[in-house]
């Protein structure tokens, strides 16, 4: 059995004003900030996973928090979950920072895939 997850990269929070959700999440509740990019993005420390605040375009999985997962080839473990059952929602497609691909497990979670470009 192929095992394509190498971590759980990030778990992406859709939020609708990242000035806010950043304020919130790096004072309220302590995360430090280790990156934003402009309105859209921004990677918080969340003590081994990144919490990503996702804002417009970024939010790939929609209106739903999601795990992101790292995996080495990302067509491969596309096949191979769509393969087990998952359903195919995007991708994979480049982002502005890595290859991504949206999916749904068989209970219809949301879950992404992205390898570094």
């Amino acid at each position: 059995m192929p095992q394509h997850a190498q971590k759980v990269g990030n778990v992406l929070i859709p939020v609708g004003d990242l000035d806010k959700a950043i304020a919130f999440y790096s004072e309220a509740l302590g995360l430090a900030v280790k990156f934003r990019d402009g309105d859209r993005f921004a990677a918080l420390d969340g003590g081994g996973v990144t919490v990503a605040l996702v804002a417009g375009p970024e939010q790939v999985a929609g209106a739903v928090t999601a795990p992101s997962y790292k995996v080495g080839d990302i067509e491969a473990a596309v096949n191979d979950l769509t393969g087990a059952g998952a359903e195919l929602v995007t991708g994979p497609e480049a982002g502005p920072h890595e290859t991504r691909a949206v999916l749904r497990d068989p209970s219809g979670n949301v879950l992404v895939l992205y390898s570094p470009m």
